[in-house]
């Protein structure tokens, strides 16, 4: 039986300071204001580092219970922000003193914050989006914001793995990768397991191609960010 009904997976809880706000103003057009995404911002840091924590226990499975009345999208966005800054930075590092010690050029790669702006921003977008609408189909509780908010943690692990990625061995590298999008998928996985058991027998086969999908991230960040050709 799902731990929460479908309502609460999916916004604040009703008497909540988030829930409050988000009755103000009513109707549809209320969604393309400022005021109706104010609450999925509004929390402090001792918040958001007990997500980050809770994002490096993967087997728990305890992340939506906790954020089920009050999922933040401030997490996601500075996570996929730094994402962003450490793969352009780290990646410049490491191309640049790879070619340095060849004793050849170096030029500055801009499509490499582009790119990378790309994968995470749109990753942590449209993945949440289709299986919003998949978990819909199936009737499944399911909340956008909360699988905003679970997906933006889910990529926390990446910015320690990029950092480790400055060691110029290869099978390093890999073993990082691995070790990250493994940590990544185990995170997210026992947690959508939880709320979409409801979906029948087609929760195995929704939450066996969540694991896969953030194992595939893993490695299309080790192929493109983690390797270093010069």
């Amino acid at each position: 039986m799902a731990l929460f009904e479908a309502d609460s997976f999916t916004r604040p809880a009703a008497g909540s300071p988030r829930g409050s706000d988000e009755s103000q103003g009513g109707g549809w057009l209320h969604k393309f204001t400022v005021a109706a995404y104010k609450p999925y911002f509004d929390v402090d840091t001792s918040d958001v580092l007990d997500r980050l924590k809770e994002s490096l226990y993967p087997f728990k499975g305890t992340f939506t219970e906790k954020t089920a009345t009050n999922p933040d999208l401030y997490g996601p966005f500075w996570i996929c922000t730094t994402l962003i800054f450490v793969a352009a930075s780290i990646g410049t590092f490491v191309t640049y003193i790879a070619h340095k010690l060849r004793d050849k050029e170096w030029n500055y790669d801009i499509n490499l914050i582009t790119w990378s702006a790309g994968v995470f921003y749109g990753y942590v977008t449209m993945v949440p989006l289709v299986l919003f609408v998949i978990l819909k189909y199936f009737s499944a509780p399911s909340g956008l914001v909360q699988l905003f908010c679970l997906y933006g943690y889910s990529l926390f692990i990446f910015i320690p793995a990029m950092c480790l990625s400055v060691v110029p061995l290869e099978i390093f590298r890999w073993v990082i990768a691995g070790v990250a999008g493994f940590m990544s998928a185990t995170f997210v996985a026992p947690n959508l397991k939880a709320h979409i058991t409801s979906a029948g027998e087609s929760w195995f086969l929704i939450v066996a191609g969540v694991f896969l999908l953030q194992l595939a991230i893993a490695v299309v960040l080790k192929l493109y960010l983690f390797t270093v050709s010069v």
